[in-house]
């Protein structure tokens, strides 16, 4: 029996809604290419591939998945995996090449052609207005540690809700915000490459300042779709029993959770403990008006979960979920390993028994002022070939995306450990393997296998699967 004929597919159809949204996710710079192409400007990332070392094996995103190119083949794929939206980012820099001033109608046409194609596909579009790639003139000026970055920030969101909303179903302001500032401010191994550890929190205010004031641009500009931002969440856990461990957990949660939701959800930043506040002196004092243009009503809240987090005391080997960062060894904490569970390519556990818990956690923490969530992206890399001659068999994937999607279900279900917790859709990430920024094309996610030397596009086992799983729900 074939994967899209298992008895399994049909009982987890059974259980979406005929409202719930099925999808995929995507990034501009992960899969666009032609980065000099249609007048688009450089980004920060464009400048930190070309520093020696800090891109695996060297790899450069100049073509990636060529998607600039090929954009009326992605959406083919995607209208064949039967999918109800598709997520993708838009590329500040190709819309604006300096950060600031003129708009780019090039670049803003090709995002017509791409919103235009999804319709007619019976798409519909999610629109992400940041994912990584600041206009690499606004990172000469300090990026995300200048304030004036979220004002040309609103100003660029503005421009993309007047031109495409009209048609864009939700808008996403920023993706992990606390992906930009862990990685790419303060351990140094992401785009701009900064490693200023909790010096870096000052990148925080100012996404989530520039998220207020894209909410405000798009609600002036009148956009018929629903308006949301995206952080990566992971519930943090700590090492043993022992009250550092349970202190030092507790402080993660705070970096990698609360410091976004909070401001966002409550319009306030959460109390950090008396010991620890010389770590947040940077945040500094935050007025009320700035709060007041974070905590914006939203109509939607989204929710990447890829794994679980565990905390120990002591310095560690400097390991972080996307690469070895220096700046961790100055750290008093380390990420502790999860034996119990079967890992992906990039070493994170697949625990999607977490998954519950989180959401629990999340509605516990914000109650009625937690709007509904979207799962903007979960999914997982494993080691794949490079070059393949037929669909492959990508087991694990399809266990991966069947358990993280059931355990939401499970959760959010009548008498589900969050069934207070209303969950609108569940997007896979990715489409297609593409360029997973440091790591360059040596982690696969995608449901289509890539050949990055001839571009020429693999369903995998799992792209059948979830083709199958969308028409055994229609059905």
């Amino acid at each position: 029996m074939s994967v899209q004929d298992s008895v399994a597919v049909q009982a987890l159809a059974a259980r979406l809604r005929p409202d719930f949204q099925l999808g995929v996710a995507s990034a501009a710079f992960q899969i666009e290419g032609s980065l000099a192409a249609g007048g688009r400007g450089p980004s920060g990332w464009d400048a930190f591939v070309e520093k020696p070392g800090s891109i695996q094996d060297g790899h450069s995103p100049a073509v990636a998945c060529d998607h600039y190119n090929r954009t009326t083949e992605d959406v083919e794929l995607m209208r064949t995996l039967g999918i109800d939206s598709y997520r993708f980012s838009i590329s500040w820099p190709r819309i604006q090449p300096d950060g600031t001033g003129p708009f780019n109608n090039q670049g803003l046409d090709f995002y017509d052609r791409l919103i235009d194609q999804l319709l007619g596909a019976g798409i519909s579009p999610m629109a992400t207005l940041y994912h990584w790639d600041t206009p690499l003139p606004l990172e000469h000026r300090g990026g995300w540690l200048n304030r004036s970055t979220a004002e040309r920030f609103a100003e660029y969101s503005a421009a993309a809700g007047r031109r495409f909303g009209d048609r864009v179903a939700q808008w996403v302001t920023l993706n992990e915000p606390v992906s930009v500032t862990l990685n790419g401010y303060a351990l140094g191994v992401h785009a701009p490459g900064h490693d200023l550890l909790f010096d870096a929190l000052p990148a925080v205010h100012h996404q989530l300042l520039a998220h207020g004031l894209a909410v405000q641009a798009l609600r002036a500009e009148a956009v018929t779709g629903a308006v949301g931002v995206t952080n990566l969440h992971s519930p943090v856990r700590p090492a043993t029993r022992s009250m550092s461990d349970k202190f030092l957990a507790g402080i993660f949660d705070l970096t990698l959770n609360r410091v976004y939701a909070d401001p966002i959800l409550l319009g306030r930043y959460p109390t950090v403990p008396l010991v620890a506040r010389p770590w947040f002196r940077s945040l500094g004092k935050i007025s009320d008006a700035d709060l007041r243009t974070i905590h914006q009503p939203l109509d939607f809240y989204g929710l990447n979960y890829y794994y679980p987090v565990k905390v120990a005391t002591g310095r560690g080997s400097g390991d972080s979920p996307v690469g070895s960062a220096e700046a961790m060894l100055k750290m008093p904490f380390h990420m502790a390993a999860f034996p119990e569970y079967t890992t992906t390519g990039f070493g994170w556990p697949v625990a999607p028994d977490h998954l519950g818990p989180l959401l629990r956690e999340l509605k516990d923490r914000y109650g009625a002022a937690l709007p509904p969530l979207y799962i903007t992206e979960s999914g997982a890399s494993f080691p794949e070939p490079d070059h393949v001659s037929g669909p492959l068999a990508d087991a694990d994937r399809i266990n991966y995306i069947a358990s993280h999607l059931g355990h939401a279900l499970d959760a959010t279900a009548p008498g589900g450990i969050a069934e207070d917790v209303e969950l609108l859709g569940y997007y896979v990430w990715t489409l297609m393997d593409n360029f997973e920024w440091a790591a360059g094309y040596s982690q696969r996610f995608g449901l289509v296998h890539v050949d990055f030397d001839t571009q020429e596009r693999t369903p995998k086992d799992s792209y059948y699967w979830y083709q199958a799983l969308s028409r055994a729900r229609r059905a």
